[in-house]
């Protein structure tokens, strides 16, 4: 109960702060707070941080097993909401929210947002010509994960906007560090 309590408590907290933002920043639309670009691009940067380093890291070690593309690919997705969803725990359980809370807070703040950068970045792996089959050691890898992953980050931040604006995503995570 002391817990729960406590939860309520960082809550009130953050609804009282953001109300205060959210009329500095012009108020509510629609029942929704305005948020700014530049919130959403730091939450997009955070979650694309997560998916690059276990995209590079899955297809490293997917490479360096021998395997094929799906199963490299599969392994990619999986290190990516991995290393998204642990930095978002680490900011988290650094502000003293025990371990269950801070799990459900990475789902709830990180789940759409890595899956929108994921089907982005991975369907443009895909699709690209030869992007598949180049590997690690050429110049057309590296070109075009980064072209797949400035893409993902292009069509996730408004994503992330949308959410945070309705109190959703990362928004969820900024009550934690007030």
């Amino acid at each position: 109960m002391q817990r729960d309590a406590h939860t309520q408590h960082v809550h009130d907290e953050h609804r009282h702060a953001h109300h205060d933002h959210a009329g500095h920043a012009g108020g509510h639309a629609g029942g929704h707070s305005k948020v700014s670009w530049s919130m959403a691009t730091k939450a997009t940067l955070h979650c694309l941080t997560g998916c690059a380093i276990g995209e590079v890291l899955g297809m490293v070690i997917g490479t360096a097993l021998g395997w094929g593309n799906m199963q490299t690919m599969i392994l990619a997705i999986v290190l990516a909401f991995f290393f998204g969803y642990a930095l978002t725990l680490r900011g988290i359980l650094k502000a003293g929210v025990d371990f269950r809370t801070a799990i459900r807070v990475a789902l709830a703040a990180d789940t759409l947002s890595i899956a929108v950068m994921e089907l982005i970045d991975n369907g443009v792996l895909a699709l690209w010509p030869g992007a598949m089959d180049a590997h690690l050691s050429d110049a057309m890898f590296w070109g075009v994960l980064a072209f797949a992953l400035f893409a993902a980050f292009l069509i996730t931040t408004p994503v992330n906007k949308w959410m945070i604006g309705r109190g959703k995503g990362h928004a969820v995570v900024h009550q934690y560090h007030h």
